[in-house]
């Protein structure tokens, strides 16, 4: 396997093995809440801090840097239905709209996240400017993700398969 290759799939499993961990964090402070209220009669703030920021940094990671553009939800009823030239206008609309957004919106959303370095979470004392910053690492991956996805679509590459008869394959294979 060549190095860039290797390089890539680590990447790849590193980004995927995120939101994994995340969700054993979030399943131990659970597990460690209800043992103390319901065992120890001693309840313990900081597993709910823990289990809130997981959940936010599971979402926004997830779908930023680990989701690949064949695992999002579609409106598939009309997007299947179409010519492949349609879709590829779908595709190109869609990612003008999205990188337009992200990006008029990226410069309050620093302002937001770097304001909230005055406060800290209440259990943990961790600043909410960590906290939040995966708010940005969302945008900028996802500008990044549908400008490629723009790119592809405009140049004539890389146009995924859709229909239902594609979706019904995916959803009944091995």
């Amino acid at each position: 396997m060549p190095s860039l290759t290797r390089l890539k799939y680590f990447a790849r499993v590193l980004a995927d093995a995120i939101p994994a961990i995340l969700l054993a964090a979030m399943f131990v402070s659970f597990i460690i809440q209800v043992l103390m209220r319901y065992v120890m009669n001693s309840p313990v703030g900081w597993t709910v801090e823990v289990c809130v920021i997981a959940w936010l940094w599971i979402l926004l990671w997830g779908q930023s840097v680990s989701a690949r553009e064949e695992d999002e939800i579609r409106f598939d009823i009309l997007y299947g239905s179409v010519s492949p030239a349609l879709r590829r206008w779908f595709r190109i609309a869609f990612s003008i709209f999205v990188v337009g957004i992200y990006a008029w919106s990226l410069p309050a959303l620093w302002d937001f996240v770097t304001f909230m370095k005055i406060q800290k979470t209440s259990y943990l004392d961790i600043r909410f400017n960590w906290v939040y910053s995966i708010a940005l690492v969302f945008s900028v991956v996802s500008i990044l993700r549908y400008a490629w996805v723009f790119w592809t679509a405009a140049t004539g590459h890389d146009a995924p398969e859709a229909g239902a008869d594609v979706a019904v394959r995916k959803d009944f294979t091995e």
